[in-house]
C-alpha cells in the first residue's frame, strides 16, 4: 500500500467539475468524466498555486467531497505497471497564480486516463462530518482479481473507517475486486441512493459490509452482487436497512458472526422494506458454532421475494465444513427476532430453516403475516425448525 496523501485541514473541498481544481497538494481526477479506482483513472500532484484558469464546459461527473475532517487519507496500491502519481509540473504548468495552465491540467489527466498502473483504494479514516455524494461510477475492474486466490486480498472500491457523521450517496460502485463499500468502526453514518452492480460469479464482494459500528442506516439502494448485498459483522447495533432491492447476491445478512471463537455483540437490527429477486438467501443470520455472545432485538418486515433459495434462514451451525458440522458445547445465542409481513416465492422446497443450535439454542423467535409459495408452478414448500422457540 503507497498512501499518496494525507490532509490534515480542518475542511476541504474537492469539486470534480472536470477542469476546476483547486486543493491543497493533490486532486484525483480521470477526464472524460468518470471516476474509476480500478483503472487508475488518475492521480496527479498540483501545488497549491497551480490551478486551472480556464474551467471546462464538460461535467460529466459530479463528485462533491466535503471532509470537515483531522485526518483524512486516500491510497493507492499497485496491481501491475507503473506508477499512479501525474504531477502537473512534468506537464509545463507553472506556479505562480497568473499562467493559463488548462493544457498541462489536461495533458495530466489524459495521461492519468490512458495508464496501466494499479487500483487506487479510496479510503477516509477519523473523519467527522464527511460527505460523499455525486452522479459518478467507481469500477473495480475486479475481473482481474476474481480468479485469484483470496489470498491476495485485492482491494476494496471504497473503505469509512472511523467516521462519524457521515454520509455517502448518489454513487455507483462497479465490479469490485472484493467489498464494494467498508463501513467500520463508525458512528451515525448514512448510506442512501446507491447503485452497486457485478456478477452473481463475482466472489467475496460484498455490497456493503458493516463492522463494529453503530447507527448506520442503509436506503434507497440497488445492490446487485456475487456475495451478501449487505452484511453485517460483529460488534454491530442499531442498522436500520430499508428500501433495498437485492439480487443477484446473497441475500441481507446478519454475519457470518463468532468465526474463530469470536465474542459477538449485535443488537437492534431492522430490515425492512426491501425486495430480493433470485438470491441465495433473503433475510439471513449466521454463526459459527465455535463464536460466543449474542444476536439480540432483529426486526425483518414487510420484505418481498422473488424466487429466493432460502427466503428465511437462521444457521446457528455454520462451520468450515459445510453440512458436516459437528455438535459443539458453545455458540452465539439468538434471541428476540421476528419475521413480520413477508411474501413471494422459494425456489427449493424449504422456504423457512431454522436451524439452531442444541447447546444454545435459538429463543423468543416470532413469525407472524409469513405468506411464501413454491416459485415452481405446482410446487409446494415447507419450514425446518431445529432448536428454534418462540411463537
Amino acid at each position: 500500500m503507497v498512501e499518496m496523501v494525507k490532509i490534515a485541514r480542518r475542511e476541504a473541498y474537492i469539486l470534480s467539475d472536470l477542469g476546476i481544481s483547486h486543493m491543497r497538494s493533490f486532486s484525483h481526477f480521470c477526464a472524460p468524466g468518470l471516476l474509476t479506482y480500478g483503472r487508475i483513472c488518475g492521480y496527479f500532484l498540483a501545488p497549491a498555486d497551480v490551478t486551472p484558469a480556464v474551467p471546462s464546459p464538460q461535467k460529466t461527473l459530479a463528485l462533491l467531497l466535503i471532509l470537515s475532517l483531522t485526518n483524512t487519507s486516500i491510497s493507492c496500491a499497485r496491481l501491475i505497471g507503473n506508477s499512479g502519481s501525474f504531477n502537473v509540473l512534468d506537464y509545463g504548468a507553472t506556479a505562480d497564480r497568473i499562467t493559463d495552465n488548462s493544457k498541462a491540467f489536461l495533458n495530466s489527466w489524459n495521461h492519468a486516463c490512458s495508464s496501466s498502473a494499479g487500483s487506487p483504494e479510496i479510503s477516509g479514516r477519523l473523519l467527522n462530518g464527511l460527505y460523499v455524494d455525486g452522479l459518478g461510477s467507481i469500477d473495480g475492474q475486479g475481473k482481474e482479481w476474481w480468479d485469484q486466490s483470496c489470498r491476495h486480498h485485492p482491494n476494496m472500491a471504497m473503505k469509512f473507517l472511523s467516521c462519524n457523521k457521515s454520509s455517502i450517496s448518489n454513487i455507483n460502485f462497479i465490479n469490485s475486486s472484493q467489498t464494494h463499500t467498508l463501513v467500520r468502526g463508525c458512528n451515525d453514518f448514512m448510506v442512501e441512493h446507491v447503485f452497486i452492480q457485478s456478477p452473481r460469479y463475482s466472489p467475496n464482494n460484498d455490497g456493503i459490509h458493516i463492522q463494529s459500528s453503530q447507527f448506520v442506516t442503509i436506503t434507497n439502494s440497488n445492490i446487485s452482487t456475487g456475495n451478501d448485498c449487505i452484511s453485517i459483522g460483529d460488534h454491530s447495533s442499531y442498522i436500520n436497512i430499508s428500501d433495498i432491492h437485492c439480487g443477484p447476491g446473497h441475500g441481507i445478512s446478519i454475519g457470518s458472526l463468532g468465526k474463530g471463537g469470536n465474542l459477538t455483540q449485535v443488537e437492534n437490527i431492522n430490515v425492512s422494506n426491501s425486495f430480493f429477486s433470485g438470491t441465495t438467501n433473503g433475510a439471513r443470520i449466521k454463526t459459527w458454532q465455535v463464536g460466543t455472545g449474542y444476536v439480540r432485538d432483529v426486526r425483518f418486515e414487510n420484505l418481498e421475494f422473488n424466487s429466493v433459495d432460502n427466503p428465511i434462514i437462521i444457521d446457528q451451525n455454520y462451520c468450515d465444513v459445510r453440512g458436516a458440522c459437528k455438535e459443539m458445547p458453545i455458540g452465539v445465542h439468538i434471541s428476540n427476532v421476528v419475521y413480520e409481513n413477508m411474501k413471494g416465492t422459494s425456489s427449493t422446497d424449504i422456504a423457512i430453516n431454522l436451524n439452531c443450535s442444541n447447546s444454545v439454542p435459538c429463543t423468543d423467535i416470532t413469525l407472524q403475516q409469513i405468506r411464501l409459495t413454491s416459485a415452481t408452478l405446482g410446487g409446494k414448500v415447507t419450514a425446518y425448525c431445529k432448536n428454534a422457540h418462540g411463537q
